[in-house]
């Protein structure tokens, strides 16, 4: 009698250690790094293949896993109230009770868990064998309970807003405990992501500040703007800003210029302008961000002209507008902070009606919201309800505005105080 009983205690204690390795080989191949496995089997780590392969196929593991845990939980219990019977009567099914939810709990699940999820790569490649031979002697039993499951509970569909806000999840996630260099990383992987909800028309250089050419203009007027402007492509127009008729580039117009001069005629301006500009590439305000990176790459081109649904001109732009928006400012030699802004004695801004307002929030470090409206005299439009003179004050969104200019009906100077 009392031999037998030893070799169950035995049989109990081994169930409690298999349940342990069940518990802490589920925690350790569920939260192993997938980059460090796959880093170690693509340099010919048999172990971290292994792992690769369970975990190829997680419902079948996960399955297994529990299968065998519960297995040997509830013959464990069996077994357990048994022998406490055995020994004390009825009773012993009080103590057979709480002690098997004891040590089930504390030796295997807390502890194993524990230590497999603190340890989870290495303690992964240790076990990763042995788990493979339980998975597929558990594998017919486990198939059979997943096809039982899935008629009974229809699976949830991930679509693709889901994967995006896990993916953004994941991104903050990583830049919580980062130095600067990870906020800045993580920065421009959320950027990544925005190129799917931005259009063109929130980020391109407004018509009122594009640097144009008018073909109808004289040769030397046009060099010399060209020469003046720190940027090297120049829409061109004829007649009106809105009759875009080509792309002037500034290493085209001076290999024209020198060529006439060699050949010592003197070149005409309209002809050559039209002759040697290359056509333009018209793209609607609505394009989505991603969409226009796609297009200028397959495009081969880094400039587009932006346009309203009824084709009329609103601004260009360009590869270097939408690469900034994932990583910043990209500045040359040629930029300066921002084009119709200047900063005053009092702290107070002088700014250009038609500045964009995303361009004003990068230089400033504002969060003005642009949704409404692009530029800055569109905004104060949108909040006022109104067409406002000069001298009249405002206050949106914790700025200050005063209208210092209008022309007609177009704010194009207003100051600002941030509060």
């Amino acid at each position: 009698m009392l031999a037998s009983l030893w070799v169950l205690a035995l049989i109990i204690l081994f169930l409690i250690l298999t349940s342990a390795f069940f518990s802490s080989a589920e925690t350790a191949l569920t939260a192993a790094s997938d980059a460090r496995m796959r880093q170690l089997a693509s340099k010919g780590n048999g172990r971290a293949a292994i792992v690769e392969e369970l975990r190829a196929d997680r419902d079948g593991l996960i399955g297994s896993i529990l299968i065998g845990n519960n297995a040997v939980n509830v013959l464990g219990s069996a077994l357990a109230t048994s022998v406490a019977i055995s020994l004390f009567g009825e009773g012993g099914l009080v103590w057979a009770t709480i002690a098997m939810t004891v040590l089930l709990v504390v030796f295997a699940e807390v502890m194993p868990k524990t230590y497999a999820f603190a340890y989870a790569d290495k303690y992964a490649l240790q076990i990763a064998p042995a788990v493979r031979w339980v998975v597929r002697a558990l594998s017919p039993l486990s198939l059979g309970m997943r096809l039982l499951a899935s008629q009974l509970i229809r699976p949830a569909t991930d679509d693709e807003n889901h994967r995006e806000e896990e993916l953004r999840g994941l991104i903050e996630l990583q830049g919580v405990n980062g130095n600067a260099e990870d906020r800045e990383r993580n920065a421009m992987l959320s950027s990544i992501l925005d190129l799917n909800a931005l259009s063109v028309d929130q980020i391109m250089t407004h018509r009122g500040t594009v640097s144009m050419v008018n073909a109808d203009d004289n040769i030397d007027d046009i060099h010399r703007n060209v020469l003046n402007s720190p940027h090297t492509r120049h829409p061109v127009y004829s007649g009106k800003p809105d009759n875009i008729i080509g792309v002037l580039h500034v290493k085209d117009l001076l290999r024209a210029l020198d060529d006439a001069e060699a050949g010592g005629a003197k070149p005409a301006g309209p002809n050559l302008i039209q002759n040697i500009s290359s056509d333009a590439y018209f793209i609607p305000e609505t394009t989505l961000l991603f969409d226009q990176l796609q297009a200028f790459r397959s495009r081969r081109e880094h400039f587009a002209v932006v346009v309203d649904e009824y084709g009329d001109f609103r601004g260009i732009v360009t590869l270097e507008d939408i690469l900034e928006e994932i990583v910043g400012d990209i500045d040359d030699e040629h930029d300066i902070l921002l084009a119709g802004l200047t900063a005053q004695a009092d702290g107070s801004w002088v700014v250009d009606g038609n500045v964009t307002i995303r361009d004003l929030n990068r230089a400033l470090g504002w969060s003005l919201p642009d949704e409404d409206a692009s530029t800055l005299a569109g905004l104060v439009l949108y909040e006022s309800r109104t067409i406002p003179s000069p001298g009249q004050e405002f206050r949106f969104h914790d700025i200050r505005f005063r209208i210092v200019k209008r022309e007609g009906n177009r704010l194009t100077t207003l100051r600002l105080w941030a509060s």
